[in-house]
């Protein structure tokens, strides 16, 4: 049996992507990576994630283009912010018979790959505390109003950037008729701040892999994740959680803007310039904002705070 790790990446995350990789390679250094092409603009990121990490490129790129054909056709063109989101799917046909899917806007501060062990009890694992924020940025009431799913189910729903599971539980059947089920009701989704392939892979999930586990839900319960939440202690370039006295597995700069003067900025300067071989990241100016957009991003900060506690 064969175990690794999925990205997904282009040109423009390379900073992102090198710190994750730094962050892996510092605890982990065999376990394969295979990066998924966002779009056509990937190869000097894939040149350099090859030379320093021994990542590889998805070897089946005419599936990829064939995912994203059909999601056009399904869909059409205007219906998510980034179509290009979903390309993540092709983790169900690629090498590994148990993956880890990782967004780029994370760092890790464990040997990660070992969450795959949760694997022999469940199908499918995730580990996040979007459940406690409620359906919004995944589902719209109609889905319980519908009876789609019920209260117990949405409990189960999750964050699509950092996730696990096993080769080919999902068929490309399965992953069409997804799609097909999906546009024919897009009253079932909350796409109001512009997210992409997480509803629609949410609705895929509670439909289709009943052997679900959500790690924080494990004995003795796990620490948080967002990069969002305030409330985590730094030590020695990591994180703790105090409502849980652990430790962080990992940090998820979702909906965040990685830039000086972002939450826990220090944290991802330092992982992404842990390989002194790679030139400094090109950090653009952060934009100032007025008083008024400072105090509407501190009542929404505050509002993300509440769902995550």
């Amino acid at each position: 049996m064969t175990r690794g790790i999925y990205i997904i990446a282009n040109d423009k995350v390379t900073d992102q992507a090198i710190a994750l990789l730094n962050s892996i390679r510092l605890h982990d250094t065999d376990t394969p990576i295979v990066m998924i092409p966002y779009d056509e603009n990937y190869h000097h990121i894939a040149d350099t994630l090859k030379q320093y990490y021994g990542v590889q490129v998805y070897e089946d790129l005419e599936f990829i283009d064939y995912l994203s054909h059909k999601l056009h056709e399904t869909f059409g063109t205007q219906f998510f912010a980034r179509p290009n989101q979903f390309r993540k799917q092709a983790c169900w046909f690629g090498p590994f018979d148990e993956f880890l899917y990782i967004d780029t806007d994370i760092v890790v501060f464990e040997k990660i790959i070992d969450n795959l062990n949760y694997l022999a009890n469940a199908d499918f694992i995730y580990c996040d505390y979007q459940h406690l924020g409620g359906i919004k940025n995944v589902f719209s009431p109609q889905v319980l109003e519908d009876k789609v799913f019920n209260e117990n189910e949405i409990q189960d729903i999750f964050n699509g950037g950092f996730w696990g599971s096993k080769k080919n539980l999902i068929s490309v059947d399965d992953l069409f008729a997804s799609f097909a089920e999906s546009a024919a009701h897009p009253e079932y989704f909350d796409f109001s701040e512009k997210t992409s392939d997480q509803p629609i892979i949410n609705y895929m999930l509670l439909k289709r892999i009943p052997r679900r586990f959500n790690i924080v839900r494990r004995e003795g319960k796990a620490p948080g994740n967002w990069a969002g939440s305030p409330h985590f202690q730094a030590e020695n370039h990591l994180l703790f959680d105090p409502t849980v006295n652990q430790p962080l597995q990992y940090l998820h700069w979702a909906g965040i803007r990685i830039q000086p003067g972002c939450p826990y900025w220090e944290i991802w300067d330092y992982y992404r310039h842990l390989n002194p071989a790679l030139p400094a990241a090109v950090i653009p100016t952060p934009v100032k904002q007025n008083q008024w957009q400072k105090a509407i991003n501190s009542i929404k900060n505050q509002l993300r705070q509440l769902k995550t506690n």
